[in-house]
């Protein structure tokens, strides 16, 4: 009996190992499905590595392009909405799947060669618990002859609890990132840029963003953190018609409402940096609060923060506009529809010809132009409008630069207020630069 014990004992002890045993898998484009999928002797697809994934598991991609030219399946209707890659299978809390790039390598997946007659994600998250992190994605298309659809999509998310990090979605017809559901995704240090919807039922350019999030109610803990987006033909973030919380922070957004690479605006293309919610222009009574902060927008067709139009006071903490038409647009709406200023504004600072519209009546306080000191280009190191997609850190971090970092001298330093987040010195610098505590 006591050997029994002992042998059930150990099988049970091997049987938790193989159970915790995490797996490392590759995927190249040179490679083949039939292979053993190691490091000599890659997989060539995502679908393979999906289907032997397991939570926990890595699966790196090596460089080069992976090129797609149809979807998994055909367009049932010219209005239906079909995916070149699905990630359906999740890994779980603590053990996510991991779908990483391979270290110094740049894998691309080009979707610009598909000609599925609808809308067209290029790669459609639906699982829980997955971690993408250094790919780049770049030109899920509109056909020409099709004006019957809004935007398509680079990644379009319906899940939860996932990790979004150091991507490049670029030139997709388009938003890059697209939350339509789901709860506490991170999208951390990534880049969305050159997006233009030229094929777009209500006008070209009007849905290609940068960011957005159009999530239902009781789906909170949606964060974009150190995130760029700029030359998209409509807005960097776009919050509209979100149910629940979202936070936008330390992240930027430039030159939107062009035809991207250019200042040739765009008519249908809004041109905000960051739009802060809003619900069609139509007050709803279950809106969400959301939270812009330590943020920079500038040289935006329209406004570099804008409420759109929402029914509630979003927090705007410690951010920067400059050079946007104007920096700052708390345009809200009241139960009877009516128009109102609302918003939550402290340490903010907007430099630049035109700072202000639609603020009467919000709730602001110690923001640049609340204060006697006036805000000029000398307060800065820096007020460049170049440079801001220089490489990142290493780390993924975005890069180090001068620019609408506040100078030494400035008044504007040391001036804020205390709104709950860390800060260096008596009082908190204004701007999307403050000082941390050291």
């Amino acid at each position: 009996m006591a050997m029994f014990r002992i042998l059930a004992s150990l099988a049970a002890a091997m049987a938790c190992a193989t159970a915790g045993a995490v797996n490392t898998y590759y995927v190249a484009p040179s490679g083949d499905d039939a292979a053993a999928g190691s490091q000599a002797a890659p997989w060539r697809s995502i679908a393979q590595a999906q289907a032997r994934a397991a939570p926990g598991d890595y699966v790196y991609f090596r460089g080069g392009t992976y090129a797609y030219s149809g979807a998994i399946r055909g367009c049932a209707s010219r209005t239906d909405a079909v995916s070149a890659i699905t990630l359906d299978k999740s890994g779980s809390a603590g053990q996510p799947i991991h779908y990483w790039a391979f270290p110094g390598e740049l894998p691309v997946f080009d979707f610009s060669a598909m000609k599925d007659d609808c809308r067209v994600k290029g790669l459609s998250v639906v699982a829980n618990w997955l971690h993408l992190k250094g790919l780049e994605l770049t030109g899920a298309p509109q056909q020409p002859g099709n004006h019957l659809n809004h935007e398509s999509w680079g990644i379009w998310i319906n899940g939860s609890h996932n990790v979004f990090e150091q991507l490049n979605t670029h030139h997709h017809m388009g938003p890059g990132l697209f939350i339509k559901d789901g709860s506490h995704n991170l999208v951390l240090n990534s880049d969305s840029h050159h997006n233009y919807d030229p094929y777009t039922s209500n006008g070209a350019g009007q849905s290609a963003d940068g960011f957005g999030a159009h999530i239902k109610a009781n789906q909170p803990g949606n964060v974009f953190r150190g995130c760029r987006a700029w030359a998209n033909s409509d807005d960097g973030f776009d919050l509209i018609n979100a149910y629940s919380p979202v936070t936008i922070e330390h992240s930027w957004a430039w030159l939107h409402g062009y035809l991207p690479g250019t200042t040739q605006p765009l008519a249908a293309g809004n041109g905000n940096g960051i739009k802060a919610g809003g619900y069609g222009g139509r007050y709803v009574a279950n809106g969400a609060i959301h939270t812009v902060r330590f943020s920079v927008a500038f040289a935006n067709k329209a406004a570099g923060f804008y409420a759109n139009h929402h029914p509630l006071a979003n927090d705007f903490f410690n951010n920067t506009g400059a050079a946007n038409h104007p920096d700052f647009n708390m345009l809200g709406i009241d139960p009877a529809g009516a128009p109102v200023a609302l918003g939550r504004l402290r340490n903010n600072i907007a430099l630049g010809p035109n700072p202000l519209a639609q603020v009467a009546g919000a709730d602001m306080a110690f923001n640049s132009w609340n204060l006697a000191t006036r805000v000029s280009d000398v307060d800065f190191d820096s007020v460049a409008t170049t440079g801001w997609d220089a490489p990142r850190q290493a780390d993924g971090s975005l890069p180090l630069m001068p620019a609408l970092h506040l100078a030494p001298h400035s008044a504007l330093v040391g001036i804020g207020v205390d709104v709950g987040l860390p800060f260096a010195g008596a009082a908190p610098d204004l701007g999307a630069f403050a000082r941390p505590p050291r």
